[in-house]
């Protein structure tokens, strides 16, 4: 036995020995692998416990995460950590697939699907021999895919893994019902239904069976199969199924039933007959959501809303039931109310009591905050399309229509006043929190996910976002609601209250005389303020369709608008862009009609880029080039611009968005195109586009402060700038507070000749110089605050020195000195004599004017040999000034710059030293020097 032990001890487990390989199985599946799965399983059900569902729609077939949060998640890099350590250390077990497979499983829950789909493809490449592991591996490979928006791929992997279901085997339901979650996004519901079918069957769970029955019984109400749903629904209210399920199963059986039997009232009957019984009454919230919807799609829209209310105040404990109401209620005012402002206010209070897990909790709060870009625009279309419609009447009609609109007015005034004065009492005490329910029985709070996700919603809605540290009850707070009052106004809490000064600011408010001399004064009775109307139509519509395309990424809605334009302005100059963007859109949903559009566009508009981009795979690789083809294009609009061709400023801009819809200089393009609309028109939809931009790209360092000041400027010349009939004018142009400073490529020059100097030879060995040396100078030799000393001569040992050893560091041939102390410049040297630099030296220009805002630094531009321009940017009256204007640009010059990053550096220079640029031979020499000085 000890010599045994002995041979055992002094075997490596490293060598490849059956008895290592037995030992490292062993391990590897009873140690690692079990606690791996232990983690994830554990995982999986805290997801599910906080999941939101909503049963208004086709539940989801797995209740996964879908907010992924900035925090790491320490079970999950355990798992993570378990598996490399298969992979690593117990490299001769037979589970290193399965160790593969964990990190797919493990990245898809923690959000990286990307990583998922990798690992799961490594599994399906190197382990394609073991059944079990490549059909898993192809699940979770199709199940990242569809999170990603990758449909086409995500149907080839779960068609392959249906290929490979084998018959004689255990059947994983898990391919059944991704396939399923597949034929829902895709709406293909008979397909889905046939999914649905086999994924119950072959499922070894009792919840999820019983989840995917009721997803069965909607997609057979869906597919016109009323008895099956109703014996499906009924199978899941006769079950042990959570009682929000069974509860929901029966009220759509009811339904039904009602449907088949041709009763309309009755289901509403049967709901309200529901509030009466007592064990109802943790479900009233979800009764009167329920009455709601009915009366919703029966078109009684204000029943609706009242009965949303109804169940967001009867809500005790379930703050999921009162999100989902408070989402209803904001669709409700921003589709059928067009009320914009309510509907923030119901958005942002569904955001607050909805779990971050809901499925559509991030496209709610991008919708929620950047829903007001989008109600200006409905409400210039609406103010437009309301003028025209006025204008188009005779005199006595119009007058009579007037009279009308403007009794409508005073009456919403009082309506408005009325409400205000009777919510603006209501006030809560932040000192007394609501009540909530606590949870029962004997488990611990913290390990119940509802009850954590209570008291912080409970938290959040009372003390606003706080950090966790001492004291945080007297910390003041930015993103908090508190204030030092008690008594915060209802808004805080409940959306319906309205601000305290709604009777002041609400637009019902407006005097009778002034609504209608608004009306009156803005007729377009002449064809040229038609002309004018149309285009602020268009401009709307296209925006808000753009809106739909980037920022909420909904197609259909975006497809709705472009087709829109089509219809209402088909010869607007902007068709090839629209058909583009539709041909794009479509691409995805409909062939045939994506092909549609891309015929059109290939058939009347064959000379635009759109066209190319197409036909051209080489141009559209060329135009898809950000430092070369988009600079171009760039420069090209702002030209357009310089010559005041205000009109193809737009169009220019607007055909450059499509085709970088998500460039770095978007916002630089708005700017100029907000400008050149703004020689075209009045001041209110200027005020609009400079807003848009400020929503749109309130991080931009560059365009956002610059706007502020217009903003700014426009805030204190109101009258006087709404007065004129076109905001900017020519004669404007000398007003450095509200114009752009056009820069002009040909004719800035430099405003003293360069002197000759004659370089006294050097009579050291020559020495051979790097080709470029300007590109040697990085940023961080300008940034720096201590300038680095002049480097040391180093003497050479191994061979003789034929030179003394002072020689090297002779000052001769330098024609430079550091006498002029008061004169710097800061210098952008570009290493091209035809380069077109108007654009970039006008970024430089309006980084100046935010910063120097009495035109105290200018920029100017100087030739130096045929290859170089310089632009310089001065005066500073000091070294540390120019140091911290460098500190302050560089950061931004990817920005500003229109030249390829390769192709120009920086450095500091004094106004003497400048003078003496004159060729390519003094600037190199001025780069050593700059480099050992400075």
């Amino acid at each position: 036995m000890l010599a045994i032990i002995i041979i055992i001890a002094g075997c490596s487990l490293e060598k490849k020995s059956a008895l290592n390989r037995g030992l490292q199985n062993l391990t590897a599946k009873y140690n690692i692998l079990f606690n791996a799965n232990e983690l994830l399983r554990l995982k999986q059900e805290g997801y599910e416990a906080a999941y939101v569902d909503d049963y208004s729609e086709i539940l989801s077939v797995y209740r996964d995460t879908v907010a992924k949060s900035d925090e790491p998640d320490k079970e999950l890099d355990l798992v993570k950590q378990k598996a490399n350590n298969i992979i690593s250390v117990k490299e001769q077990s037979h589970y290193l697939g399965n160790a593969y497979l964990l990190l797919s499983k493990a990245n898809y829950l923690d959000g990286n699907y990307f990583d998922a789909i990798e690992y799961a493809n490594y599994v399906i490449r190197s382990f394609g021999n073991q059944e079990d592991l490549k059909q898993e591996a192809l699940v979770y490979k199709g199940r990242s895919l569809l999170y990603i928006n990758q449909p086409n791929d995500a149907k080839i992997t779960l068609d392959s893994a249906l290929q490979n279901v084998n018959p004689k085997k255990r059947i994983t339901a898990d391919v059944y019902a991704s396939k399923l979650q597949y034929d829902i996004n895709a709406q293909d519901y008979a397909d889905a239904e046939a999914m649905a079918k086999l994924a119950v069957a072959y499922s070894h769970s009792s919840t999820q069976r019983l989840r995917w029955t009721f997803i069965l019984a909607q997609l057979q109400e869906l597919n016109n199969k009323p008895a099956d749903a109703i014996a499906n629904y009924t199978k899941i209210s006769k079950s042990n199924a959570v009682f929000d399920m069974a509860f929901n199963a029966n009220l759509n059986r009811i339904r039904i039933e009602d449907m088949q039997n041709g009763v309309k009232i009755s289901r509403l009957a049967r709901l309200q007959a529901l509030l009466k019984n007592q064990n109802n009454l943790d479900f009233t919230d979800q009764i009167y959501f329920q009455i709601g919807q009915l009366q919703f799609n029966a078109g009684e829209i204000d029943h609706a809303l009242k009965s949303y209310r109804q169940s967001i105040n009867s809500t005790t404990k379930n703050q999921n039931q009162k999100g989902l109401s408070y989402l209803r209620m904001a669709d409700v005012y921003f589709k059928n109310k067009a009320d914009y402002s309510n509907a923030k206010k119901y958005y942002d209070s569904s955001l607050v009591s909805l779990s971050p897990n809901y499925p559509n909790y991030k496209a709610i709060q991008k919708k929620s905050d950047n829903l007001q870009v989008l109600a200006d625009r409905l409400q210039i279309i609406s103010r437009e399309d309301t003028l025209q419609m006025l204008a188009r009447l005779d005199e006595p009609a119009r007058v009579a229509r007037i009279d009308k609109m403007v009794e409508a007015r005073i009456l919403q005034s009082r309506q408005v006043t009325a409400v205000t004065v009777a919510q603006a009492k209501g006030a809560i005490n932040i000192n007394e929190p609501p009540q909530e329910s606590t949870p029962n029985g004997s488990n611990f709070y913290f390990s119940n996910n509802n009850a954590v996700s209570q008291g912080f919603t409970s938290f959040k809605r009372v003390w606003g976002k706080r950090k966790l540290e001492d004291n945080w009850r007297r910390a003041n707070r930015a993103g908090s609601d508190i204030t030092q009052n008690n008594s915060v106004a209802i808004k805080n809490i409940d959306p319906d209250a309205p601000a305290n000064d709604v009777i002041n600011n609400t637009p019902g408010n407006t005097s009778a005389a002034n609504y209608r001399q608004d009306l009156v004064q803005n007729l377009p009775l002449t064809p040229a303020l038609l002309a004018q109307s149309n285009k602020r139509i268009f401009d709307a519509y296209f925006d808000i369709a753009n809106f739909y395309r980037d920022v909420l990424e909904d197609k259909k809605e975006a497809i709705a608008e472009y087709e829109l334009i089509l219809t209402r302005f088909p010869n607007n100059d902007n068709t090839a862009a629209i058909y583009y963007n539709l041909y794009r859109l479509y691409s995805d949903i409909d062939a045939a009609s994506s092909d549609k559009y891309k015929n059109l566009l290939v058939k009347n508009y064959p000379q635009t880029p759109f066209a190319r981009i197409i036909l051209d795979p080489e141009y559209s690789k060329h135009i898809n080039d950000e430092d070369t083809g988009f600079s171009i294009l760039y420069n090209n609009v702002y030209d357009l611009y310089a010559a005041k061709q205000y009109a193809k400023v737009i169009s220019a801009a607007d055909a450059l968005l499509v085709q970088y819809p998500n460039n770095r200089f978007a916002a630089q393009i708005y700017y100029l195109r907000a400008f050149a609309a703004g020689h075209q028109e009045p001041l209110a939809p200027f005020n609009n586009d400079l807003q848009s931009i400020i929503s749109k790209y309130p991080d931009d360092k560059l365009i956002t402060p610059l706007i502020n000041q217009h903003l700014a400027y426009i805030a204190a010349n109101q009258a006087e700038l709404a007065a004129r009939r076109i905001v900017i004018s020519d004669r404007e142009l000398n007003d450095p507070q509200f114009t752009l400073p056009i820069v002009y490529q040909q004719k800035t020059e430099y405003r003293t000749k360069a002197e000759k100097y004659e370089v006294v030879a050097d009579v050291r060995k020559p020495e051979p110089k790097p080709a470029e040396p300007v590109k040697e100078v990085k940023a961080t030799s300008i940034t720096a605050i201590t300038p680095p000393p002049a480097p040391k001569p180093t003497p050479v040992v191994t061979q003789p020195v034929t030179q003394p050893q002072l020689q090297p560091v002779k000052k001769a041939p330098f024609i430079f000195n550091m006498r002029d102390s008061t004169n710097y410049y800061f210098v952008v040297n570009v290493n091209s004599g035809t380069t077109n630099l108007s654009s970039s030296r006008f970024g430089i220009g309006q980084f100046n004017r935010v910063n120097f805002q009495n035109n105290t630094v200018k920029h100017q531009l100087k030739n130096v040999g045929d290859d170089h321009q310089l632009i310089y940017i001065g005066r500073f009256y000091n070294l540390n000034n120019v140091k911290d204007y460098a500190r302050a640009i560089i950061p931004l010059m990817p920005d500003i710059m229109k030249v390829p990053k390769d192709k120009y550096s920086f450095f500091i220079i004094t106004q003497e030293n400048l003078d003496k640029l004159a060729d390519q031979k003094t600037l190199d020499s001025y780069i050593d020097y700059y480099q050992q000085n400075y």
